[in-house]
């Protein structure tokens, strides 16, 4: 490399005049003898330090690369050596296959899945009563996949095999201090509320809704009402009352665990009112940090009535196919997708723990989510299956105080959604704290922003971001990254493996940009819906393969990039993720439709020009004398109410009409294209 860089230009950036002329001369002297990867990385690893500016860091970034050719890939922030790719569990995977290469590993786990499961099954340890007669039956297609057959056991057994010492969860309420439950604590708990369950006679199929945010309690009554042969209904605890009693009546829940209230960055927010509201079955309602509950429904306990005496308790035993878990993920209609996970699915989460994020026993894994979404019964599995601790922080993510909580508790792979990641940013709210103990970043819920990527990577000293994409109704992921090839802010090295992806262009012919479609099957691909034709949504009309693959229709677009790697580009139906929860269209117009002076509206997410998370933009046909402005308050109000108030209107245009198909739909598309902010 020809250019230096210019110690005037480093301080303009905040560095000292002292400061500016040392880092250039140390950048200039390894950029000299290096090739740009082993440059940033020796950099990234010697150089630079999170005390720095992060515009430091960005200017020696765009120095370094200034040269490369986007043909190899993506600039990449992360690169392991030959070390480091040794000592992770897809090193040990690929020496006991005796397979060379990442890329042969991928292969081998689609040519031969029932050979890949079994392998994954037997070193995750997953404990089972009866072993299966066989690991897969795709006889009749892979839309009709059987898998386990014969197998009878319970997730829930493969949650307890560290230690009983071992610390299990490590948890912490905004403004308290930190305890940990060891792995003899949670099981112990599970045992209460399993017996509890089945004192109030509710036992095997019963479906048990859980509102809570993500505390060590709601752990344990997540894994009890599964010990007892039961399934959870989650539900997230930002839900206002119509969106809980949604979701009641759809999965038929027959009693719900809920909390008098929460804690949010100082503020009170009323939980147990909500329920009430509701009209939500029988209630077991935790205290939160407010002492006794009292003010009860009739036939509602709380919890301490409720815990049962600890006693033996005989893990219920069940099916590969029978329910553990009924969550919930917006399609296009008004009504979300009752997705149920069966003793399979978690498999697949604690897989892709183990094999794309290095999870390894003793890790400490924490990630801001409830059970409400999919990461946060993934975070149990991929936690405890792989003998790992989970970090909660029952509070805002937002500010400092969850900061400190992932230096004290030394996470080691952090769980993020970039909205969060943003935020974090523009506040700088992480300054000053050691995050030295992180070995792995994962971003997952919405297209994050470079900038904003490297600026977390920053944060640890340059560790990697698993990108990491996937929904509900698969346990985990369909594209990700992994800790044995580079890290690119905000792209994907590869399909996950065990499962397969094409990308498709309308005409259903392989591109360079469209649509991703799966290949199955896999483990923890979902094969019901309590509410809606399980093929009709994901398999029906789709095209085939360029392999003449039976594909699997998903509705995200991807590109492909130099080098194998992908970059998502948003959804290509209408559904949108805001602040990582999957919403659709038709479930935010209904509330829109609501407010005074709306004649009809569209909802549309819009993806900033630089990249990063969509943005909810409304077009609204108005009703009379409309005000913009007003009206986007009074959206964003009937939101919080009837939907869910972590959803943010970010624009109202008004339109004199909203374009429309032949047939009469709205073109929510063109729309999108024509956006101007």
């Amino acid at each position: 490399m020809s250019k230096t860089v210019d110690p005037r230009e480093l301080a303009r950036h905040g560095l000292s005049e002292g400061e500016s002329a040392a880092v250039a001369g140390r950048v200039d002297a390894i950029i000299g003898t290096h090739d740009s990867a082993s440059a940033w990385r020796a950099i990234s690893k010697t150089v630079l330090t999170p005390a720095m500016p992060f515009a430091v860091h960005r200017c020696i970034y765009d120095r370094v690369f200034e040269q490369w050719d986007p043909s190899n890939g993506p600039v990449p922030a992360w690169t392991p050596d030959d070390s480091e790719r040794s000592r992770t569990n897809l090193a040990t995977m690929m020496a006991d296959l005796g397979i060379d290469s990442y890329a042969q590993l991928h292969r081998w786990s689609v040519e031969h899945r029932a050979e890949f499961w079994d392998w994954i099954i037997r070193r995750l340890g997953i404990d089972m009563a009866s072993p299966p007669l066989e690991i897969l039956d795709d006889a009749d297609g892979p839309a009709s996949a059987r898998w386990l057959v014969g197998a009878r056991y319970n997730i829930f057994d493969s949650c307890f095999a560290a230690d009983g010492d071992a610390p299990a969860i490590i948890h912490q309420s905004e403004g308290g201090t930190s305890s940990t439950w060891s792995c003899a604590d949670l099981e112990r708990a599970t045992r209460r509320v399993a017996r509890g369950l089945t004192d109030l006679g509710f036992g095997a199929g019963d479906a048990i809704a859980v509102c809570l945010p993500m505390t060590a309690e709601s752990v344990a009554i997540y894994l009890g009402v599964i010990r007892s042969g039961g399934s959870v209904v989650s539900i997230a605890d930002s839900f206002a009352p119509p969106e809980i009693a949604r979701r009641v009546e759809i999965a038929g829940a027959r009693a719900i665990f809920t909390q008098n209230h929460m804690i949010r960055a100082g503020r009170r927010l009323d939980l147990y009112p909500r329920i009430v509201e509701a009209g939500a079955p029988p209630a077991i309602v935790l205290p939160g940090d407010a002492g006794p509950v009292t003010g009860l429904r009739d036939g509602d306990r709380d919890w301490d009535a409720f815990l049962a005496e600890d006693g033996p308790f005989e893990t219920v035993v069940r099916s590969p196919d029978d329910a553990t878990n009924v969550l919930f993920s917006s399609g296009t209609t008004g009504d979300p997708k009752a997705i149920p996970w069966t003793q399979l699915t978690p498999i697949r989460s604690a897989a892709d723990a183990w094999l794309h994020h290095d999870v390894r026993p003793g890790d400490v894994l924490a990630w801001p989510t409830n059970l409400g979404w999919m990461m946060g019964p993934w975070l149990i599995y991929a936690s405890l299956v792989n003998r790992a601790t989970m970090a909660l922080f029952d509070g805002a993510p937002t500010g400092t105080p969850f900061g400190q909580f992932v230096q004290d508790a030394k996470v080691t792979m952090l769980g993020v959604v970039p909205s969060l990641v943003r935020a974090w940013r523009a506040t700088g709210c992480l300054d000053g704290l050691d995050w030295s103990a992180i070995k792995a970043f994962s971003s997952t819920g919405e297209c994050s922003d470079p900038d904003d990527m490297l600026y977390l990577m920053s944060r640890a000293g340059y560790k990697p971001i698993i990108e990491y994409c996937g929904g509900t109704e698969i346990g985990g992921g369909y594209i990700t990254g992994t800790v044995v090839q580079p890290a690119s802010p905000s792209t994907f090295s590869t399909p996950a493996l065990g499962l397969d992806v094409v990308v498709l262009d309308e005409q259903g012919a392989p591109a360079a940009e469209g649509e991703a479609f799966l290949v199955g099957p896999s483990i923890g691909l979902s094969a019901t819906l309590l509410n809606r034709d399980h093929d009709e949504v994901y398999c029906r009309d789709t095209p085939t393969g360029p392999g003449g693959e039976t594909l699997r229709r998903h509705g995200d677009r991807m590109e492909r990039l130099g080098g194998g790697f992908y970059r998502a580009h948003g959804r290509t139906d209408d559904t949108m993720n805001l602040g990582g929860i999957k919403v659709s269209s038709a479930e935010i117009e209904r509330v829109v439709a609501t407010c005074d002076g709306v004649s009809e509206s569209a909802a549309i997410a819009v993806t900033p020009p630089g990249g990063g998370p969509d943005r909810l933009v409304l077009y609204v046909v108005p009703r009379g004398d409309v005000d913009a402005e007003a009206l986007k308050a009074a959206a964003q109000a009937a939101m919080r109410n009837e939907l869910n108030p972590l959803f943010k209107v970010d624009d109202v245009v008004l339109a004199d009409a909203l374009p429309r198909t032949a047939s009469n739909k709205v073109m929510r598309r063109a729309l999108r294209a024509g956006y101007v902010p």
